[in-house]
């Protein structure tokens, strides 16, 4: 005879699950991480097919008394919808894994391979300052970056050579994965410009796709001297310029900023809208400035994809003293900086473009 759980046992049952689920949460990103290690997406795709377990543990460099470890790590990254399960073939009943759009991300030495953020998940660097997250609360430094290494992210990366390549190596997968969907789906917006500055663009990845697409537009990529070292060389109608956005921006037709006010305080984000404002012309010249970042919000609808900018938010507070803003804390910036206006573009998934005007 089934045993009856009241109503206040069932809220309690329910809440520890909760918990548990979140105890664990970590273990979706390291699963992934460990699948990339030993090569599974990369193993799937080559094979052409759904591949079954005995499939995928005789093809993947482990000890094969483990082949069960191999069911139980796919049996939660199929749970999570990283990867599938389909028929080995049409007139065959067994199962084999499959890829998902997500994935396929994971395979390497393609374009728009997420394997570089999977690599950083757990790097001790990144992993240190959510430690000391409750003492930054109580004591008076910027972010908790600083509270757990004892200097900005910045600084740290400018005196240690292997966090600022990877850090750039990054940020230049991010670019590479959303510029040909920008290009694709935002192209009106490059159309009547014949200059443009990407400040903070890093290694130009953004840049270049930019020039590809728009022969008659000339780019300058704009980044600290640390970052753009070595890359001075010309491609087509773009150059690179060494400089501090907090000093002056080159002057150009229009200005885009990718990702880069989420890093910094309000504050410090008026100061470099302001910088961008005199170098720009006026509105009915042209003059804009255009924004890739996160609006929190513009997707109320879906939970995950909510829950991941306030996730974000977190991150930027904890390692720059940035944030992630709504709409309304983005209008704010922007009159505050003295502009005039603005337009979003939402199809950007997380994030949204936005067309500021002087």
């Amino acid at each position: 005879m089934a045993f009856p759980i009241g109503e206040k046992s069932v809220e309690l049952l329910q809440a520890e699950a909760k918990f548990w689920n979140y105890e664990f949460n970590f273990l979706y990103m390291a699963s992934l991480k460990c699948a990339t290690k030993l090569g599974i997406p990369d193993i799937i795709h080559k094979h052409g097919k759904p591949m079954t377990l005995q499939q995928l543990g005789d093809a993947l460099p482990i000890n094969k008394t483990k082949i069960h470890g191999v069911h139980r790590l796919m049996r939660v990254l199929v749970h999570s919808r990283f990867f599938i399960e389909e028929k080995v073939s049409e007139d065959d009943t067994n199962m084999g894994y499959w890829l998902t759009p997500a994935s396929r991300l994971l395979i390497k030495d393609q374009a728009l391979s997420m394997i570089p953020f999977v690599e950083a998940s757990f790097d001790p660097t990144y992993l240190k300052p959510w430690y000391h997250m409750s003492e930054w609360f109580q004591n008076d430094d910027l972010s908790a970056f600083e509270t757990a290494h004892g200097s900005s992210l910045w600084d740290y990366a400018c005196h240690d050579p292997k966090l600022n390549q990877a850090f750039n190596e990054d940020m230049s997968k991010d670019t590479e994965f959303l510029s040909s969907i920008i290009i694709r789906e935002c192209k009106n917006v490059f159309d009547k410009m014949n200059s443009m500055v990407d400040v903070g663009g890093n290694t130009g990845f953004m840049a270049k796709a930019i020039v590809d697409a728009f022969p008659h537009l000339h780019c300058s990529v704009f980044d600290l001297p640390h970052v753009i070292e070595g890359l001075e060389g010309s491609y087509k109608n773009l150059t690179y310029i060494k400089g501090n956005m907090f000093e002056s921006i080159p002057q150009a037709d229009a200005i885009m900023l990718k990702w880069i006010l989420h890093d910094w305080s309000d504050e410090e984000c008026v100061k470099i809208l302001k910088k961008c404002k005199e170098a720009i012309p006026r509105k009915e010249n042209g003059g804009k400035v255009i924004i890739i970042d996160m609006i929190v919000g513009n997707n109320k609808e879906d939970h995950q994809h909510t829950e991941t900018q306030l996730f974000n938010d977190l991150a930027m507070m904890l390692y720059l003293n940035g944030k992630e803003r709504t709409e309304k804390e983005w209008e704010k910036l922007f009159f505050d900086a003295g502009y005039s206006g603005y337009k979003i573009a939402y199809e950007l998934g997380l994030r949204s473009l936005i067309e500021v005007y002087p």
